[in-house]
């Protein structure tokens, strides 16, 4: 809210951060892992006195030295450059708080790329001790690089005893931080390994071809196995919330689990394929083929890492749209708007409900939704809502979503917020006097707790065919249908209120509220019906119901359908004990 917002509405900036840091991560772990390859590579050729193993190491240095420094260097900039513009405020948080471990970085990097130069410039012209004493400090320093960038990174998943003490130590060196480490120095050395095919199915010797493929299949092999504890090691130090969502709670890292999946029994596949049926293979396609799975895996984790620190940037400090956790604390009750520095709009008025609007979806949604995008499109999001229902669940229902941050912003500011996302999105009706009608118990319930997810024909649809009572138990095992979701956990009056409400074909207790006003109270106040049904279960409701004639030879017989013969017993049923009005 200190900054302004650079609007990409149907793609978001989040794409080009994930476009472009997995792009690069998956480069500079190539970066680090290629520096113990190419050392370890030429003390093969040497041992071996194999000048076409050694020919090759000086080849592959050419092609690591182009990809690693020049076009891992442009994307690295690629990064400081669009997270900068999409989320200035934990830039500038994890700048100055680390501002000594970047600079400790970037001398490890000019290290890297003067050991890289000397490398590559001095093979076969230096003797061969002294070149791979170059090689080592590059092996080091890429490494360092990766040792110090770990810190930075994992501290925004586990930021541990720094939200206490404030200590730069305490955030670099969190909970995950050994974890992850190993994961991706481990990641690193395998994926050296299959940068390594990349070259060698260009060898023109046969037999050299036939060694280095399978010289590159154990060394990915080797380390893919090393990598696959230490993800479940990361896994286990987790903090609780991150794991639960990694676990499944979190739609979007479940999409993205079966990717990882996909891509390591890919690099299994075309790695034992190239080692052991083909070793002798010249395809280029097909050595580039085994990067593809591999950049699935690291795209997989990355999203899921991203993923699992939500609704923050900063876990338990800072919220993905750039606010606080204490400035949201202070925000409570106050105008958002009259906050932000760069709102075109500071006060909600009724002829601006719109144009509010939107500047608070910019500032407060567009950091995780886009406007008919790929990624959390908020037309599919909002589309069983209407205005009512749109206002309460910011108001109410939002608080209660772990991985949403909360809406920051006054009442009026809800109801601003809700005319941009129904009436300008959604194209629906607008209706200020709605927001003053009462509801039944059950459609706030249903608001309160589903409508964030379904909508009511969706839920419907589950309910046909199932009396009150069946939906009542369906309520407490949700979870069974969708492990995603989460049982009802309200007490059984409720359940029936909200069984009533999604039996009542969209109206629920005030669709059978108003059958009895339309048939009954011509005669009878609601007060002598529930007088009447206080005493009776539903089953005798419902019979006498069908035989009011020999109740009083005066009435008739109500005609409906059996669904709200069903609303009308459960709603006096739960209005005779206190529970609907």
């Amino acid at each position: 809210m200190d900054y302004p917002v650079w609007f990409l509405p149907g793609i978001g900036g989040g794409f080009f951060i994930a476009l472009i840091a997995i792009v690069h991560v998956f480069v500079s772990h190539f970066a680090v892992g290629g520096g113990l390859y190419l050392v370890w590579t030429e003390r093969k050729g040497l041992r071996e006195n194999n000048l076409r193993i050694l020919e090759f190491t000086r080849r592959h240095t050419g092609f690591f030295m182009l990809l690693t420094m020049v076009f891992g260097g442009i994307t690295g900039v690629g990064i400081w450059f669009i997270i900068s513009l999409v989320n200035p405020a934990a830039t500038s948080k994890l700048i100055h708080l680390f501002v000594y471990g970047w600079a400790a970085e970037w001398v490890w990097f000019l290290v890297e790329i003067i050991a890289l130069l000397v490398y590559y410039y001095t093979f076969g012209r230096m003797d061969s001790t002294r070149h791979q004493i170059v090689g080592w400090i590059y092996a080091a320093a890429a490494w360092l690089s990766l040792f110090l960038i770990n810190g930075i990174i994992d501290f925004m998943l586990t930021p541990g005893q720094w939200l206490e003490n404030g200590r730069f130590w305490s955030g670099f060196f969190n909970p995950t931080f050994w974890p992850a480490l190993f994961f991706r120095s481990f990641f690193a050395f395998m994926l050296a390994g299959l940068y390594g095919f990349v070259n060698s199915v260009r060898i023109a010797d046969a037999e050299t071809r036939r060694t280095m493929a399978r010289y590159n299949g154990k060394w990915s092999l080797g380390f893919l196995a090393l990598l696959l504890p230490s993800a479940w090691w990361y896994l286990q130090a987790l903090p609780q919330p991150a794991r639960e969502l990694v676990l499944g709670a979190s739609p979007t890292i479940r999409a993205a689990i079966p990717w990882a999946i996909a891509g390591l029994a890919g690099v299994i596949s075309l790695t034992v394929l190239l080692t052991l049926a083909r070793p002798t293979s010249k395809s280029l396609p097909l050595a580039l083929a085994t990067l593809i799975p591999a950049f699935f895996m690291m795209g997989s984790f990355e999203w899921t890492r991203e993923a699992a620190r939500r609704p923050f940037v900063i876990n338990q400090y800072m919220y993905s749209t750039g606010v606080t956790l204490a400035r949201a604390e202070a925000l409570k009750g106050q105008s958002y708007l009259a906050n932000t520095r760069f709102a075109s709009v500071r006060q909600v008025k009724d002829d601006n409900l719109s144009v509010a609007g939107a500047e608070l979806f910019k500032f407060q949604c567009y950091a995780c939704h886009t406007i008919g995008g790929l990624n959390n499109d908020i037309l599919q999001r909002t589309s069983a809502m209407d205005y009512k229902g749109m206002v309460n669940y910011l108001l109410k229902v939002m608080h209660k979503r772990p991985y949403m941050p909360p809406f920051l912003g006054t009442e009026k500011e809800a109801q601003a917020l809700a005319a941009y996302l129904i009436g300008d999105l959604q194209g629906k009706p607008v209706d200020l006097a709605s927001l003053e009608t009462t509801t039944s118990p059950g459609q706030e319930l249903y608001e309160e707790n589903c409508v964030g997810c379904h909508g009511l024909d969706i839920i419907r649809d589950w309910t046909r065919g199932q009396s009150v009572d069946e939906v009542v138990v369906g309520l407490g095992s949700l979870s069974e249908l969708n492990e995603s979701m989460e049982n009802f956990a309200g007490s059984i009056e409720q359940k029936r209120q909200l069984a009533l409400f999604l039996k009542g074909g969209g109206a629920g207790g005030l669709q059978a509220k108003a059958v009895l006003e339309e048939n009954c109270t011509g005669c009878h106040g609601l007060e002598t019906i529930r007088e009447w049904s206080s005493s009776l279960s539903k089953k005798k409701i419902l019979e006498g119901i069908g035989r009011l004639g020999a109740l009083n030879p005066m009435m008739e017989g109500i005609s409906l359908e059996p669904d709200q013969l069903q609303s009308v017993a459960e709603w006096l049923k739960t209005s005779a004990k206190g529970g609907a009005k």
